[in-house]
C-alpha cells in the first residue's frame, strides 16, 4: 500500500459512517465544518484543511470567519457563543498533552449543547482527530478531495 493510499476501504466506511452519524446528530453544518477545520488546523492536517475550507465555503460560510478561526478566542464579534463553546471544546479534545479536558470548558458546552448534541460533538472531533491523524500519517497530500 502506497502512502498517500488512505487507508483499508472497510476502516474507511466505518470511519465514514462515524463521521456521517456525528455531523446528523449536532445538526449543524456550519458548526460542523468550524469545528473540522480547527481541529485539522492543530494537527497540521493540509489534505483535512483543504477539504472543509471547501466544503465550508459552499456551504456559504464567510471569508472572515474561515480566515480568523485560528484566532476565534480574539474575534468574539465573529463566532457565536455556541460555536466559541464548541472550538474550545475541539481544542482542549484535540491538544491532551496537558491532561483531561478542563472541566470549566466541558461545563460551558454543556450549557450550549443538549446532552445528545454533546455527545455528537465529541463524536465529532473524534473522528476529525481521527481522519487528521491516518491522513498525516499517510502524507495525504491536499488537493485530492472530490465531493
Amino acid at each position: 500500500m502506497s502512502r498517500t493510499q488512505v487507508l483499508d476501504p472497510e476502516v474507511g466506511r466505518a470511519m465514514s459512517a462515524l463521521s456521517a452519524a456525528a455531523k446528523k446528530g449536532l445538526g449543524d453544518p456550519v458548526l460542523a465544518e468550524l469545528v473540522m477545520i480547527r481541529a485539522s488546523q492543530l494537527n497540521h492536517c493540509a489534505f483535512c484543511l483543504d477539504m472543509h475550507l471547501r466544503v465550508a465555503r459552499g456551504n456559504g460560510e464567510s471569508e472572515d470567519r474561515i480566515q480568523l478561526l485560528d484566532a476565534w478566542e480574539e474575534t468574539e464579534e465573529l463566532y457565536s457563543e455556541r460555536e466559541r463553546a464548541a472550538l474550545a471544546l475541539t481544542e482542549a479534545v484535540t491538544v491532551l498533552t496537558d491532561g483531561f479536558v478542563p472541566d470549566e470548558i466541558y461545563d460551558t458546552a454543556a450549557k450550549h449543547f443538549d446532552e445528545a448534541e454533546l455527545a455528537h460533538l465529541i463524536g465529532l472531533i473524534t473522528v476529525v482527530n481521527g481522519w487528521n491523524r491516518l491522513m498525516v500519517s499517510r502524507r495525504v497530500p491536499p488537493g485530492g478531495y472530490q465531493p
